[in-house]
């Protein structure tokens, strides 16, 4: 780990999670200003973000943009994608570097770009981020809560056909034989319409409603 003031301290893997391609590593040093966590569950579409990291090699620098979305998914590139876009200058070397607000609070982890085109960024919210590295400290792995469902979202098409409002849930189309789904009587067909109070309209905010909630819960 390279330090701002010049350091170049060796650094121990304490734990990793590819699903969130995210990681801990501990150092050995003192009189370290630790950075805060802002709650990226209330972060609002517009407000300014900064994001800070070493693009191409060149250490410390900042770019500047508006967070243009929240819970972005169904990328592709991990297994858990819930993502903040923003549109401040992301490139290869920002990556593991902080997206922090206006108060240098870190809102979130840049992981990626789209490079197809520009201005189109994202990363793992502070929440999600804040959650994976109090596992990984606390056990060393990481463990989310699971259904034992397949799971698709409802087209216009299959609304009609089912005579239902499109994004009114998540259609179950499979359930694993004795899995926690099954047991709570889930069979394919079934459409999920809320978790735990909360609204869902598609397969990704079921996915996110439920790694929301820890191992066990009802």
């Amino acid at each position: 780990v390279h330090l701002r003031d010049g350091r170049l301290l060796p650094a121990k893997l304490v734990g990793r999670d590819p699903a969130t391609d995210l990681a801990v590593v501990k150092i050995e040093a003192t009189g370290l200003t630790v950075a805060k966590f802002a709650d990226s569950d209330q972060a609002r579409v517009g407000e300014w973000v900064v994001a800070i990291g070493s693009p191409f090699g060149l250490g410390y620098s900042v770019t500047t943009g508006v967070l243009s979305a929240k819970g972005r998914g169904g990328i592709g590139m991990n297994a858990i994608e819930d993502y903040l876009q923003t549109d401040a200058s992301i490139n290869p070397g920002n990556s593991g570097g902080p997206l922090v607000d206006l108060e240098g609070k870190v809102l979130g982890i840049n992981t990626m770009i789209v490079g197809r085109g520009s201005g189109i960024g994202f990363a793992v919210p502070a929440n999600i981020a804040r959650k994976t590295g109090d596992q990984i400290l606390k056990s060393g792995t990481v463990s989310r809560a699971w259904l034992g469902i397949g799971i698709q979202d409802i087209t216009p098409e299959l609304a009609n056909a089912m005579k239902l409002e499109p994004r009114s849930g998540a259609l179950v189309n499979a359930v694993t034989a004795n899995g926690p789904g099954h047991k709570a009587n889930l069979r394919p067909g079934d459409i999920v319409a809320s978790i735990a109070g909360h609204p869902i309209h598609d397969s990704h905010e079921l996915i996110r409603e439920v790694i929301a909630h820890d191992v066990g819960e009802k």
